[in-house]
Formats: C-alpha cells, structure tokens, sequence
C-alpha cells in the first residue's frame, strides 16, 4: 500500500470509531452510560442541538486525522501487537485536536474552516464554546466506563499525559494568541519553537506516548517516539506557515497571507526581521502592525520575505528538526514495514503541499 493510501485507509477508520463511539443519533442509553441515569427528566432534543449537531456538522467535514494514524504507529513500532483493540482510543486525540480548533477559530475570529463558515458563523458563538469543550472531555468516557478493561495504572498515565498536554496546548495557543495582539519584539526563533511545541507539538507528542503506554513499552522509549512526534508538530506548524503564505491555503476555504493580515509571529516573518535591512524591517513592521485586508499590501510582506529567503529557511528548519529527532528514536525501533512508515510519516507531514 503507498504511503498516501495508507494514510486515507488510517483516516477512514478513525471516521469509523468516530460514529461507533458518538453516534449522529443520541439514544437514551447511550447518554445514560456517558452522563449517568438522569435523576429528574432528561431533554434528549436539546442535548442532541446543541452539542451533536454542531459537533457533527465540524467533525464530518474531514481533516487529516493524523494523529489517530500516528497513535497506531507508535503503538505498533514500539511492540504493540494488538491493534484492533485500540482503536477506539483514536477518537482521543481527534476530538481533543477537533475541539482546540473550534474554540481556536471564535479566540482568531475566524470565517472559514475546511471551506465551511466556523461554527460559530453557524451556531453561535455561546454553542460552539460549549461543543469546543465538550469535546475536551468526550473521549474520556472510554475511561471513566473502562470500556476496553485497562488497568488502573495504564488509566492513570493516559489522564496524566491529556492532563499535561492540554495545559502546554493552552500555554502555547495563549502565546500564540498574545503575540499578535501586541507588540512582542524581544522574540526569536527560539521563543516561535517553543510556541510550537507547546501549541502544534502537544497533542502530536501526545498521540504518540499514547500509543506507547497502550504498547507498555519502556518510558525512555515512549519519551524518545513523543520528541519525534513533537518535531512532526512544530514542523507541520511550519509547513502551514509557508502554505499560508504560498496560495496552498486556498484549497481550505482561506486567501493567501491571512497569517499577516493577523500579525502572526512566525518563523519565517522572525528570520526576516532578523535578516532584512533596517529599511525593509522597518516596512515589514509597518504592514503587520496594521493587519492588512489588501492583498497588494499581503504580497508586498511575503515580497519582502522571499526577498531573504525566509520561507526556503523555514522548509529546511523543519526537515532538520524531524531528522535530528529520528535520528534519536531510530535506535529504539526494531527494522520493518512500522518503522519505515513512521519516518515517512514525518517526512509526509512537513512536506504535504496542503
């Protein structure tokens, strides 16, 4: 099977769990296992509007699903050997991932996500706070019911390890968010990676030692497959700095340069700043500071950005960041078809063309 196969095949069966674990229809026994018996009347309708409804109309629009994919790979590159029970827990880090984006989009005040009107366009802002969350907390009942009959210890790590990675996701997303708003030039590319790896790398980082803790392998191994799964993350953050600045972003719904009408602080605008004359610095500065809606304006910053190679600089900081990282874990993994899969996975990721 080519490697895109493979990837299309690993996202249709995350769909798959997706419906089996939260169906389009809620039943009266499936809120039963998932909230408890109701102690008074429950209003099954209006559970149905506002949380499946609006959760469903963002989750059936597609994605990627590459984090469910790469759970799978770590689990089986680090000795897992039954898969089939586990895939279940691929809805944890799609929902996860499907609930940052959708509070992610009301924080950027966003129009368009994967060519439809956010949901918050949609549903309003109130109901999609509200889906966004409970999406945090979904997957968790697979835990909480115990339904594939882990241990207590294996429970505990997989909270412990949502519980950490969600906070570095929340530590990140607020840089991230803060950064844009104000005037932050004391950063570098140090401060932008490790924006990425707390905001893109965490729930990557995340997937992986998931599926390292589901495989039960040592910690120094999971740790090593979560530093790889980290890299693929900042990379894919970088991958999609460079798409938004190239046109690639138009197959999502989204013009070119949307990331400088917001004033985003990216790689490839730091490696700029740090590379331009005091005349194009100055200029650079003056566009992004004032959030352009013009696209002459848009393409004038990304002129200047070429102009010093930044995003060529920004491809090849990924590629290095993911091989420094492979080359690490490498030792770690037995030779066959899973390794070989998971190095290509990266080298998938940070190299896609949308």
């Amino acid at each position: 099977m080519e490697f895109k196969e493979f990837i299309k095949e690993n996202s249709r069966i995350t769909d798959e769990e997706l419906k089996k674990f939260f169906p389009e229809k809620l039943e009266k026994k499936w809120l039963e296992k998932a909230l408890g018996k109701a102690e008074f009347k429950l209003d099954e309708k209006t559970i149905s509007k506002s949380l499946v409804e609006p959760i469903w109309d963002f989750l059936s629009r597609g994605g990627k699903r590459w984090r469910p994919t790469l759970m799978l790979l770590s689990y089986e590159a680090l000795g897992g050997k039954n898969r089939k029970k586990f895939l279940p827990l691929t809805v944890l880090p799609e929902l996860l991932h499907n609930g940052s984006i959708m509070v992610d989009d009301i924080e950027d005040s966003s129009e368009l996500r994967r060519g439809k009107k956010c949901t918050h366009l949609i549903f309003g802002q109130d109901i999609a706070i509200n889906a966004g969350n409970a999406m945090y907390f979904l997957p968790f009942i697979l835990l909480y019911r115990n339904t594939l009959n882990l241990n207590d210890s294996t429970i505990r790590k997989i909270y412990d390890l949502c519980s950490l990675e969600m906070m570095r996701l929340s530590a990140g997303q607020g840089m991230d968010i803060l950064w844009h708003k104000e005037n932050q030039e004391h950063l570098t590319e140090e401060h932008y990676l490790q924006m990425c790896a707390y905001k893109t790398g965490a729930l990557a980082r995340l997937s992986a030692k998931l599926g390292g803790i589901l495989a039960e392998a040592k910690e120094t191994e999971t740790e090593k497959i979560g530093k790889y799964a980290e890299s693929i993350g900042i990379g894919f953050q970088i991958q999609d700095d460079v798409l938004n600045l190239i046109g690639e972003e138009f197959g999502k719904g989204k013009g070119i340069g949307e990331d400088i009408h917001e004033g985003k602080k990216t790689l490839i605008l730091l490696h700029t700043l740090k590379k331009a004359s005091e005349q194009d610095k100055k200029r650079l500065m003056e566009i992004i500071k004032s959030h352009p809606t013009n696209q002459e304006t848009i393409n004038e910053a990304i002129g200047l950005m070429e102009k010093y190679d930044s995003i060529e600089y920004a491809k090849e900081k990924a590629r290095n960041l993911v091989k420094k990282s492979w080359k690490e874990l490498e030792p770690y993994l037995k030779q066959g078809q899973t390794k070989n899969r998971l190095k290509e996975f990266g080298e998938y990721l940070i190299e896609r063309e949308i």
